[in-house]
């Protein structure tokens, strides 16, 4: 092809865009001037004198327009009717080359004549598209073929369509940056020529037919994910010739013909559906061009989708096909971390922290399809939320129109998901043209999930995290997680465990969530619910300890707007020990609108407004969810200070553990957090409990069994984790819990550093979150009785600047070291408050301890015989003396420490159970060690089994 006819083919597509361009803005001004009533039909007028401008031109022009005129055809979804009944001619009914053309190409490519090749050869094609004419013919040994030529010349042609479509996108991304095609376009320009090469084509025909199974559809198999469609045999090839199998059957656009045979064409897209899910997910190979014109229905019943023409067929890496079916089911299970870490792994970056937006947008993917008839709907329905997630996006950026209007959110665009995009397009075009309606979240979660399935020790020699073994009670450890894994009661799971002082287990094991088949880390993040309360009362007790709080106070001296209803006589105590009364107080509002549970302002005040329910230091009932909110509200009041800030200053940084214990996460440790999952067999056992009398009447079995099923889709969306809920929403690494413990069992000594041989090192991570508030909060005098009111602080996390990471970074040495704790608060503080520093401790007071458990000075702060202590569980043994105290939470995690023996362990992990995983974990080390087991683990039977006693779950 000479320059003048490139600058031909030029010169009439962008005349062609103008003409078309300038009438629409013609229609646009009569419009004003004519009737509603006649404002339809002008436009439709319009649309069918376009579409056939375009339809003409596509048609002189051949070659890549073909193919994006056959792409447009199958938009019923998005264009008007006018363009998909003229465009569709486009699929299978372009003029014929001349015979005198196809005769030569197949002499030439096949070196005999068309004697020596057929004994009938109709010269009339089956269909004529944008590459090839296909022929009927019949070889000499009588078998019916189909013979496909390419068109002379055609190979130049498109490759200088190629050019002229990217130099477009080109100028396009340079004038509308938020508009930048070049992913898209420089994929297209890397597989199109495959297209050429029919030897390829053959090669892939064999390759998919061979995946899916296409002669062996009665062999007895009856995998549900297998499929039921034909693909032609392939007979012969060369570069510019496809012999194939003759398949009679009826085009998909014929819908007179499919309607006349009985075609059931609802089943017939399913199963062209289930088609490409089998060939995306579960092969990693898939035909990327599903217009209608590439499929026939076997007139024989029962009738059967036949897949043709396998051209620009695409093949994904195990990451990219994992990274996809990671995409798709966290977007139906609404998973933002999940997503997140899919967009990573498959190389899609973000410019901005927009998770809410990105799940929104993944899901218009796989939303179900919708007729033509109602497209005009659901077009606007998806503009209107375009529009508002760009405004949420200006708002973020801080963006002018004018900025706006040039942002791009989109930072990286992998190419390996361009052919995937598109070929979900066409198939919801398929739908709509064929008038079904399909849901593909039905469809294709099947073979989604058996991408990410089969991830345990007996498939994975990795499922234990390389790590090395500290003592020998870690390997037997380690052989019962593989044990129990093996009958499918772990995911993934963390245990930790120190004595004397030293860390004698550090074990990750598994995988990070269900849909997430990245491996447990050390350093991975699990969300623990109640255990956040055994650290929420050490937030407690350190006020206590630095002399800015007193146990003894009552809480609305601290608190003055709590001040109301009776509760003016609920003291510290009453609130750590669960004897305040409040053991019901948010249940109903939480239950109505769980997303209150994210704005703390307004959690604090439904604390204020509630009433108790018996009378202060009376009745001991377990305060699950208020029990956070009191001890935040006291927190913030008590230091003056955010409770993000009591959390860091108190714990975080004296342990250094930076980066492994968060109560709310902040941005930038997405991609470390594990993802819930419910035990079934577990949840069907709990609701057949009776009654427990020491548990509050809003948390009873049957309710306990309703949240652990709406929990882990509620906690595995970004919005909630970030959420400071200091009763349950800590994400932490067993490693950071049991040094915390560890910490608590010698006193408030803070061990020595933790193994160095662990990766990465403990508190190693760079992430500092940096906290905001709208004014600097007032001081709040030393246990004073006086008034003391915080300001209204915002609750969050803001994503720290390069910049200013590198300044935190490098300035961490300088903000606190371990045994620093003593610089928290004033002079005036240190010279009240009689006890002296000890350094390396995070408590000064030598009877802490006691302090913990409401024993001995404490005793009368507590109620004898109860199951708490001052904001900790007390684990009794075998014969009823206290010997350990910690917290658990819902879904087996754990934390406690044994004074005696200086023991802690922790437990994390994201398949919730009620305790039977967790039992069968601290039965072994504690008995390895010769410690007693604790009564509320000893229960759980002798078994590897890991069944919980249904009459008493552990959860709490």
């Amino acid at each position: 092809m000479g320059l003048g006819n490139l600058y031909r083919r030029r010169i009439r597509v962008f005349t062609m865009a103008v003409v078309v361009y300038l009438d629409y803005k013609g229609v646009q001004q009569r419009e004003k001037w004519v009737s509603k009533s006649k404002q339809t039909a002008l436009w439709e007028k319009a649309h069918e004198r376009n579409a056939k401008r375009i339809l003409k031109l596509i048609i002189e022009m051949e070659g890549l327009w073909v193919k994006l005129g056959q792409y447009m055809s199958t938009r019923a979804d998005v264009l008007p009717a006018a363009y998909i009944n003229n465009l569709k001619q486009l699929q299978d009914s372009l003029p014929p080359r001349p015979l005198e053309e196809v005769y030569g190409t197949i002499q030439k490519e096949l070196g005999k004549s068309m004697d020596e090749l057929f004994s009938d050869f109709v010269n009339e094609p089956l269909a004529t598209a944008s590459i090839a004419q296909v022929h009927r013919a019949t070889l000499l040994n009588g078998q019916e073929v189909v013979v496909k030529v390419q068109h002379d010349g055609i190979k130049t042609v498109i490759l200088e369509d190629l050019k002229n479509a990217k130099a477009i996108v080109d100028w396009i991304a340079w004038a509308e940056p938020q508009y930048n095609f070049n992913p898209m376009i420089d994929e297209w320009c890397k597989e199109a020529p495959k297209e050429l090469d029919f030897n390829l084509e053959a090669e892939n025909t064999r390759t998919v037919a061979k995946n899916l199974g296409c002669r062996n559809l009665h062999d007895g198999n009856s995998n549900p994910n297998r499929v039921d469609v034909l693909i032609p045999d392939v007979i012969q090839a060369t570069e510019k010739i496809l012999v194939l199998e003759y398949m009679d059957g009826i085009r998909l656009n014929d819908l007179e013909s499919l309607q006349a045979y009985g075609v059931n064409k609802q089943k017939i897209v399913e199963e062209i559906t289930r088609a490409y899910a089998h060939q995306i997910y579960v092969d990693g190979f898939f035909n990327g061009d599903p217009h209608p014109g590439n499929f026939l229905v076997s007139k024989e019943s029962p009738h059967r989708p036949v897949l043709l023409d396998f051209g620009l067929t695409k093949k994904l890496s195990s990451t990219i096909k994992q990274a996809l079916a990671k995409m798709f089911l966290s977007s139906v299970e609404g998973d933002h971390v999940a997503l997140l870490s899919a967009f990573s792994e498959m190389g899609l970056k973000l410019r901005l922290d927009i998770p809410e937006q990105a799940m929104e947008v993944t899901a218009i993917f796989f939303r179900a399809t919708t007729p033509a008839r109602e497209s005009i709907e659901s077009l606007k329905s998806l503009e209107d939320q375009r529009t508002k997630n760009m405004k949420v996006i200006q708002e973020k950026m801080n963006l002018d129109k004018k900025e706006m209007k040039r942002f791009n959110p989109v930072d990286a665009f992998p190419g390996d998901i361009v052919i995937f995009g598109r070929v979900l397009n066409l198939l919801r075009g398929l739908s709509a043209t064929m008038g079904v309606h399909i849901v593909y979240m039905d469809i294709m979660r099947p073979f989604a999930e058996s991408v990410l399935s089969g991830r345990g020790p007996s498939v994975n020699d990795r499922w234990i995290f390389d790590s090395p073994v500290h003592s020998g009670v870690e390997a037997k450890l380690r052989q019962l997680l593989i044990e129990l894994a093996n009958i499918d009661k772990i995911l993934g799971i963390q245990v930790c465990a120190y004595k004397d002082g030293e860390v004698i287990i550090d074990t990750a094991a598994g995988v990070l969530g269900k849909y997430d088949p990245r491996p447990v880390k050390p350093d991975s993040l699990f969300p623990v619910f109640s255990v956040t309360k055994g650290i929420t009362a050490g937030m407690v007790h350190w006020l206590v300890d630095n002399g800015k709080l007193n146990l003894e106070e009552n809480v609305a001296n601290i608190w003055p707007s709590f001040r109301s209803s009776g509760k003016e006589v609920i003291k510290v105590h009453h609130v750590l020990n669960h004897t305040s009364g409040l053991h019901n107080a948010m249940a109903g509002t939480s239950q109505e609108n769980p997303f209150l549970m994210l704005d703390w302002d307004e959690c604090l005040n439904q604390i204020c407004i509630s009433v108790p329910e018996t009378e202060p230091g009376k009745v001991q009932m377990y305060h699950y969810l208020s029990f956070g909110w009191l001890c935040g509200g006291i927190i913030e009041h008590a230091s003056g200070k955010k409770f993000q800030e009591i959390l860091e200053e108190s714990i975080v940084r004296p342990l250094q553990i930076e980066g492994e214990l968060y109560i709310g996460i902040p941005p930038g440790v997405e991609s470390r957090l594990a993802a819930l999952t419910v035990d079934t067999d577990d949840l069907s056992k709990i609701t057949a409990t009776s009654s427990r009398s020491e548990l509050p009447s809003t948390f009873q079995p049957q309710q306990i069994a309703q949240m652990a099923t709406t929990l882990p889709p509620l906690f595995n969306t970004l919005n909630v984790r970030r959420a400071i809920i200091p009763a349950a929403n800590g994400h932490l690494s067993a490693r950071a819990l049991a040094r915390y413990y560890a910490a608590l069992a010698d006193g408030g000594k803070i061990p020595p550093p933790h193994s160095s041989s662990s990766k990465p090192i403990l508190g190693s991570h760079p992430h500092i979150p940096k906290l905001t508030s709208k004014k600097a909060p007032k001081k709040r005098k030393c246990l004073g009785r006086g008034v003391a009111t915080l300001p209204a602080i915002n609750r969050s996390y803001e994503k720290v600047s390069s910049k200013e990471e590198s300044e935190v970074t490098e300035g961490r040495s300088n903000i606190i070291d371990s045994s620093s704790s003593d610089d928290v608060g004033s002079s005036n503080v240190e010279s009240s408050n009689p006890r002296t520093h000890v350094p390396g401790k995070v408590y000064r007071n030598p009877r802490i301890i006691d302090e913990f458990l409401g024993t001995g000075e404490y005793e009368n702060l507590t109620l004898s015989n109860g199951g708490f202590g001052l904001g900790f569980k007390r684990f009794s043994s075998k014969d009823g003396s206290t010997i350990a105290f910690g917290h658990s939470g819902m879904g087996g995690s754990t934390g406690f420490c044994d004074v005696t023996n200086r023991f802690s362990i922790a437990v994390t992990l994201n398949k919730m159970s009620f305790g039977g995983v967790t039992g069968k974990i601290v039965q072994l080390v504690c008995s390895e060690l010769n410690i007693p087991v604790p009564d509320d683990f000893l229960r759980y039977a002798a078994d590897h089994t890991g069944d919980a006693n249904p009459g008493r779950p552990m959860i709490n």
